[in-house]
């Protein structure tokens, strides 16, 4: 790590197969079984799968048809977004009790500055067991957490002892630690980086230490520079209590590929009053309107357009769209629509600097 720059200890709490847990919880059938939240129909994909499920290789975001055939008794389950956020709300009050400095990542997991907590605690492995159990006390879940000195290390430093653990790795650990992990447990190393990564022979955090920054950024790009950093354990970050919203957006699949353009109004008509709702409830209006269309054979197309002024009506929304779905012929019929605006009128100035908060290398973690 950089000498001078000040130590955090930072903890990341993520809920353990959350949407699935608490479907296990409000139904007690369904505890011990593996379960997928999401559709079961062949166009549905899992939201999230049971620990149970997971030992059968279901995850979220698979086919819900590749899902049931790796595990033939598994049980589809309708998602109740409205249930996970009442779980979050109170998840999220348990962490404030800590610290105000809490960044959401979703609604099921969060990291929590407590270098100066509200509890004049000075172990955050103590902070995130006492975090831990308040949460199993008051929701009856399951959390997992990891602690260290910035929020990529508490971030890996959870998934090692999940579901219902954690793991400290204090700073005179940290490069040890990261030496001995595999790249693929790097946040941030998906399966293609993954996939390079070995082909070049770089296998763990030791092997990609030992690459140059310029090796690293002529195979990687821009994500070279963060992957030479992070290895060394530098990663300054900091926890950010508030985000402002980019963008918002609503989207459908459909049961069945739609070719002709009528029908993909009526859609789209549907998909952009959801929009509207949404901008309403968040109180925004944006200028950049971008349709999503996903084709029969996967692939991605989005047309955007930028009106000089701001927009939230369902009608001038619809309009524009509109104009982005005749702008050019359908290469093949459509298995997706999507709707999102951004440059929205909640741009705020930046906050202010965290103030630095100076701490010895010796202290309790």
């Amino acid at each position: 790590m950089k000498e001078g720059l000040p130590i955090r200890k930072i903890i990341h709490v993520d809920m353990d197969a959350f949407y699935a847990s608490v479907e296990q919880l409000d139904n007690p059938e369904l505890r011990g079984k593996p379960i997928a939240v999401g559709g079961s129909s062949k166009r549905g994909v899992v939201s999230a799968a049971s620990y149970e499920a997971r030992e059968f290789g279901v995850r979220s975001a698979m086919s819900s048809v590749i899902a049931k055939q790796n595990c033939p008794d598994l049980i589809f389950v309708k998602a109740h977004f409205d249930r996970y956020k009442e779980v979050s709300d109170i998840i999220r009050k348990i962490f404030f009790e800590y610290t105000d400095l809490v960044e959401p990542l979703s609604l099921d997991e969060a990291y929590l500055d407590v270098t100066n907590n509200k509890k004049g605690n000075p172990s955050a492995t103590l902070i995130a067991e006492e975090i831990r159990k308040k949460i199993k006390e008051r929701t009856g879940l399951n959390a997992s957490a990891g602690i260290s000195v910035n929020k990529f290390i508490a971030k890996v430093a959870c998934d090692v002892n999940k579901p219902n653990g954690q793991k400290t790795v204090p700073p005179e650990e940290v490069i040890e630690f990261l030496e001995k992990l595999d790249v693929k447990k790097f946040y941030g190393v998906g399966k293609v980086t993954k996939t390079k990564m070995y082909r070049l022979g770089i296998y763990t955090g030791k092997n990609l230490k030992e690459r140059s920054k310029e090796y690293l950024s002529q195979q990687f790009g821009k994500s070279g520079s963060y992957y030479y950093q992070v290895v060394r354990g530098n990663h300054n970050s900091m926890v950010k209590p508030s985000h402002t919203r980019k963008s918002l957006a609503a989207e459908r699949t459909f049961s069945e590929n739609i070719s002709s353009e009528v029908f993909m109004m009526e859609r789209l008509n549907d998909i952009a009053k959801e929009v509207e709702r949404r901008l309403k409830k968040s109180k925004v209006a944006g200028k950049t309107i971008t349709l999503k269309i996903k084709y029969s054979d996967f692939t991605l197309q989005t047309r955007s357009k930028t009106l000089p002024y701001y927009i939230s009506k369902k009608e001038v929304i619809l309009e524009t769209v509109k104009d982005l779905l005749f702008q050019s012929r359908m290469k093949n019929s459509v298995r997706l629509l999507g709707i999102s605006l951004s440059n929205l009128n909640n741009e705020k100035g930046k906050p202010p600097k965290e103030k630095e908060v100076t701490v010895q290398l010796k202290f309790d973690f």
